[in-house]
């Protein structure tokens, strides 16, 4: 599991993603000066450190290197978010929460996200809760310190 990417790593992670093409240092460096006063030798560390932790790989272009990521920054967000679940010592209620502190969008791209991974039903799905139910801020009743989802009479329909 990757560890938080630390702020530094993060600025230029955030290029390399965004640019989504082989970059060096030299450009990365540029566009950082834009914000903060950086230098080369910082970067180029930065950037070798990330390649280390197997985050970019590189390709030798005449003295300097050029560097593109190993995966997209949706999957390492989708890893950290997985981490953080797999340590709660109550996973349905950290997911409880976790819906519980989305805006309205990010619930709609959430249904979204479950309709696409939803295994297709078979022809008798039988009994079971509806994954695409997301549970909005309307939905939520009662004591809000439950450690479960509240099982509903028309989960499943």
């Amino acid at each position: 599991m990757p560890r938080p990417l630390g702020e530094l790593e993060d600025a230029v992670m955030t290029r390399v993603w965004q640019w989504n093409r082989p970059v060096t240092v030299r450009e990365v460096l540029e566009d950082l000066q834009q914000e903060r006063s950086i230098a080369y030798t910082t970067v180029m560390t930065v950037m070798d450190n990330l390649h280390q932790k197997g985050w970019v790989r590189r390709e030798a272009e005449g003295r300097a290197y050029r560097y593109t990521a190993v995966s997209t920054r949706a999957a390492y967000s989708a890893a950290l978010m997985n981490e953080a679940w797999s340590t709660s010592d109550n996973p349905a209620a950290a997911l409880v929460a976790f819906f519980g502190m989305m805006s309205a969008e990010q619930r709609e791209a959430l249904r979204d996200a479950i309709r696409v991974v939803q295994p297709q039903p078979s022809p008798d799905p039988g009994p079971g809760p509806d994954l695409t139910e997301v549970p909005t801020e309307g939905d939520r009743t009662g004591d809000e310190k439950t450690d479960a989802p509240e099982q509903r009479p028309d989960a499943g329909r």
